[in-house]
């Protein structure tokens, strides 16, 4: 719960930071010199790309969840079986060991969402995040039917 709601006041702030640049723009392009109307555009961009990227993120985080919730209803959530440090970081072997297992499930069932989905938390906790974000990305991608991408 901690993640979503810093997730949602930072996706205020980031809101509130994307008007106020958008205004500064339009101002600068309004201004009408040689100078400032390229800068003004400069700026627009700027936001028009978070506000892109945020959606993106936005997005992929539902898809995630929506995910997990219907795994979860299911019984297939992975169970936490890791090892941790006594500051409760996950012990690398550990994560490893649990990463093999998930690999090796995936391999025997790749056309399964949830192989992929366990696959992505593995990933994660082993701290692979970009591989994490793929795997969990080709698991909402076969859950709904769309084409994979390689």
């Amino acid at each position: 719960m901690r993640a979503k709601i810093t997730y949602f006041v930072t996706a205020a702030v980031l809101v509130v930071y994307f008007v106020l640049a958008g205004d500064r723009g339009i101002l600068l392009i309004e201004a009408g010199s040689p100078v400032t109307v390229p800068f003004g555009v400069a700026v627009l961009v700027l936001p028009l790309i978070g506000v892109w990227f945020l959606w993106q993120t936005t997005r992929f985080a539902t898809s995630a969840d929506r995910l997990a919730r219907e795994l979860d209803a299911e019984g297939g959530l992975p169970v936490d079986e890791l090892v941790r440090t006594p500051a409760g970081r996950i012990d690398r072997d550990s994560a490893d060991a649990v990463f093999v297992r998930r690999r090796s499930e995936t391999e025997a069932a790749p056309d399964d969402w949830r192989s992929w989905f366990r696959l992505a938390v593995a990933y994660h906790d082993a701290r692979d995040t970009p591989r994490a974000r793929k795997a969990m990305q080709r698991a909402i991608a076969l859950h709904d039917g769309r084409p994979v991408r390689a």
